[in-house]
């Protein structure tokens, strides 16, 4: 059953477990690298930021824990809609009962769209501070063209162009030399824990958990897969259920690749503000601009640009992630034809959807909703979201009946259910610590 209407693709069936030269590798890397990278879009770059700020390097050993938590929730994602041939969504569909489906799809949706009015606010802001003009005509432009990419282009070019995005991520790293780091001292504190038991640092722990793990991440995954396999002319449910074992292999290379990419930029985003902010004293930002003004004059123009324009790239990165998997569990949760492979006028009720999603997020920043606010409020529906998510993620993930031999390991459900309580205990921290210092 797990290789029903399976096909093998011809470089696998010319080099079935050779040795794979660099191109091999590289074509390898889709939707786990594009996945891992649209989660350090602009709110995830000043949480990280203000993270560096507030607390220096004591949160770095928290990066360490989420990369595995990371790359294990989304390698069951990816697994999910690989062997069952649809997104993850249409799985909660057929599983869930309706009480319990809507509320936790109209609450995804919710978050994903203030996360992403809350991106387009912040690219906006980083393309002011550096070019001038109105903060407006920029929501405008990114607005509208991320909205005409994703509907009239198709999902390869899609795929092709946002791949090199990711390449935007490497300003971050580079900013991190630029400010002469001490790396033995960054290195001590990614290996030892430290907690401090105060409401500033517990809340900025949680809004950092809560950003780096969050579920639009989920659906994504899941969605990119099953595109992935549309694009290879698995037009049909059941020629794309099961998986080969080369094909979950390249997933879980894939996966792990881009959680572990990152987490790597967050590790440099942090050490940057650690090493100019903190140690200067400048420890209350609210956003990643407020780092970037803060850091010209301590690290010259050259950070200052690489960390403004950084978040440009970041959010031309995210936004398509975010409104994309809300039009995916629109589309999933009420059975519409669905999927950026198809052209506009076959799947309109999933097109409408994104195009309503984004003029939704276009709209807070005409109506000057604050963006701090906004995340704070996405950051809180992601929290309480996230957690029975998880629970329904892992559960899937280890069903013998819907995963067949691809079942989760032991070690992989120890780590999903790890994760579960982790990000439950951040769901209850948010309430219990955000605003209090």
């Amino acid at each position: 059953m797990e290789s029903v209407g399976k096909s093998v693709a011809p470089e696998q069936a010319q080099d079935p477990g050779g040795k794979r030269r660099l191109s091999d590798w590289l074509s390898i890397l889709g939707p786990g690298l594009i996945t891992g990278a649209s989660d350090d879009d602009p709110s995830g770059i000043s949480t990280y930021s203000v993270a560096g700020a507030t607390t220096g390097f004591s949160m770095l050993w928290l990066l360490l824990l989420t990369t595995p938590m990371m790359a294990v929730v989304q390698g069951m994602c990816a697994r999910i809609g690989m062997v069952s041939g649809v997104g993850l969504a249409r799985n909660m569909r057929k599983y869930l009962p309706a009480w319990l489906l809507y509320p936790l799809m109209l609450s995804v949706f919710a978050a994903n769209i203030i996360n992403a009015g809350a991106d387009l606010e912040g690219m906006a802001a980083s393309s002011r501070m550096v070019f001038g003009l109105p903060q407006w005509p920029w929501i405008l432009a990114y607005g509208f063209a991320l909205a005409f990419f994703q509907v009239f282009v198709s999902y390869r070019k899609i795929a092709s162009v946002v791949k090199w995005l990711t390449l935007t991520l490497f300003a971050y790293v580079i900013t991190a030399f630029v400010v002469h780091a001490n790396w033995l001292t960054v290195a001590q504190h990614l290996v030892v824990p430290h907690v401090e038991l105060s409401a500033t640092w517990l809340t900025t722990a949680m809004a950092l958990l809560g950003t780096t793990i969050t579920p639009y991440l989920f659906f994504w995954q899941a969605c990119l897969e099953v595109e992935e396999e549309k694009a290879l002319g698995r037009t049909t449910i059941m020629k794309r259920r099961g998986a080969t074992e080369r094909e979950i292999s390249d997933a879980h290379i894939d996966i792990n690749f881009g959680m572990i990419f990152s987490n790597v930029v967050a590790l440099f985003i942090i050490v940057t503000t650690a090493v100019t902010l903190n140690a200067h004293g400048t420890t209350h930002i609210a956003t990643a601009q407020d780092a970037a003004k803060a850091l010209e004059p301590l690290a010259g123009k050259f950070a200052y640009l690489l960390f403004t324009l950084g978040m440009v790239g970041t959010g031309l990165l995210a936004i398509p992630a975010l409104v994309g998997s809300s039009a995916y569990v629109a589309a999933e949760t009420f059975d519409w034809k669905r999927g950026l492979a198809l052209p506009w006028l076959k799947a309109p009720g999933f097109y409408g959807t994104l195009v309503v999603g984004m003029l939704i997020a276009m709209l807070m920043g005409f109506f000057n909703i604050d963006p701090i606010a906004a995340l704070f409020w996405s950051a809180v529906l992601n929290g309480i979201v996230a957690v029975p998510l998880l629970a329904v993620i892992v559960h899937f993930a280890s069903d013998k009946k819907l995963m067949h031999k691809w079942r989760a390991s032991l070690a992989a459900r120890i780590w999903g259910w790890a994760t579960v309580a982790v990000m439950g205990i951040a769901a209850i921290s948010i309430f219990v610590f955000w605003g209090k210092s």
